[in-house]
């Protein structure tokens, strides 16, 4: 039996009871009245977090700023326009601040409840439920609106404090074993950038031959006309047309794609996508990067352009990650980089972008260790982040387990 297993079965045996929020808690509306004050603060997933786009250095830059709210520690805030797991939390590592007057400020009883257990709660699913459909709708606006009344009536299982901490602390070992890796994954990230940028040579490099990307590529984008006349969208499909949004630092993000199963395929010769090609987006995001990875499943989409290589010179692997080093956004991007409506480098000059010429061996030794890299900072199936995410479905299958009450029987 586990040592929450012996709490439960020694101070709750018959249950747990069931409260409304608004039973141990109670909504604050204390003013600020000091002009000169610590930076507001703002809502988030993680805490309450400086809200540096209204506020700098170390005072409120608002003229008046008494009507902003107190919060003191433990207290907790929600947003009742936006109201949701992310935007619903409690002070935690500081004794006060003031935040907006459109949040819902409230206090609880902590000799009832535990601040860290009640987020816990609210941020299951049982307590995501309850907040979703509690909000009530405004007429005309399609927006929906989380009152502290409405939020009062919640209700959240209320054990013994004891077993409380016991739940808090199983999951703050989920939570830290997480954090750890989070900590490796970013640490990672920067040793994968460091190589990616030390393995390539500058451009000012004297003993390394360098040619245009042109020369050696072909290098097209989807003409608007076949846009306009031969492309038709539709939400679902097997063919893609690969969009900006889909291209990202080496990969294809495919999450959010748009089908063209019932365009005029035939007339679209020109954008369709090999294995091997490279995407490199010219308009908006420039210089996203990814490659092809299958046959008879991708188009060109507008403001994406098409880099073919079209002789032995060069790995597409090796040319991909030298688009993705800082060193080719920095020394060729960037100054390439021309405004109008949006940031965007015409066909032209991509052409003219240089590439070292270093031999095939040495460009596979470099593809080596950067896909080593790659795959360990962005495998979704093996890598770091696939851990992550299992150890956050953990967390979360563990919380909704150990948030599961018999309900105590009302004593009439």
């Amino acid at each position: 039996m586990s040592r929450l297993d012996e709490l439960i079965a020694e101070l709750c045996p018959g249950g747990v009871e069931y409260c409304e929020v608004g039973s141990f808690a109670k909504c604050e509306k204390r003013k600020n009245s000091d002009r000169h004050c610590d930076l507001a603060y703002s809502i988030t997933k993680g805490g309450l977090v400086p809200t540096a786009e209204y506020f700098k250095e170390a005072k409120v830059t608002s003229d008046d700023t008494s009507g902003y709210r107190i919060v003191k520690k433990n207290w907790f805030v929600y947003s009742p326009s936006r109201i949701d797991v992310g935007s619903i939390n409690y002070l935690r590592d500081k004794d006060e601040v003031i935040v907006s007057p459109l949040n819902v400020v409230f206090s609880i009883d902590e000799n009832r409840v535990m601040p860290e257990y009640l987020l816990v709660f609210l941020q299951s699913r049982k307590g995501t439920w309850q907040i979703i459909t509690s909000r009530e709708g405004i007429e005309g606006t399609g927006r929906k609106l989380l009152p502290f009344e409405k939020f009062s009536k919640i209700m959240v299982p209320v054990p013994p404090l004891p077993v409380q901490q016991e739940i808090v602390r199983i999951l703050d070992s989920f939570t830290e074993l997480t954090a750890e890796l989070t900590a490796e994954l970013t640490a990672r990230k920067k040793q994968y950038e460091y190589y990616r940028d030390n393995l390539f040579p500058g451009i000012k490099s004297s003993n390394i031959d360098w040619t245009e990307l042109g020369s050696v590529a072909t290098v097209t984008k989807l003409a608007g006309f076949e846009f306009t006349k031969y492309i038709t969208y539709s939400d679902s499909g097997d063919i893609i047309a690969l969009r900006g949004l889909n291209v990202k630092d080496g990969h294809l993000i495919l999450n959010d794609v748009k089908f063209i199963d019932n365009s005029n395929l035939s007339m679209l010769s020109r954008s369709k996508l090999h294995i091997g090609d490279m995407l490199f987006t010219y308009v908006g995001t420039v210089g996203q990067v990814a490659l092809i990875d299958r046959e008879e499943k991708y188009y060109l989409a507008p403001n994406v352009a098409l880099v073919r290589i079209n002789n032995d010179r060069f790995l597409p692997r090796y040319m991909m990650y030298y688009f993705l080093s800082n060193k080719f956004k920095e020394e060729q991007v960037s100054k390439l980089l021309q405004t109008s409506s949006m940031q965007n480098i015409p066909m032209e000059k991509i052409r003219k972008f240089k590439l070292p010429c270093i031999s095939i061996p040495e460009q596979q030794r470099v593809v080596s260790i950067l896909d080593q890299f790659d795959a360990l900072c962005n495998n979704l199936s093996s890598g770091l982040p696939s851990e992550i995410d299992a150890r956050q479905k953990q967390y979360e299958y563990y919380r909704d387990k150990l948030l599961t009450f018999k309900e105590k029987e009302p004593t009439h």
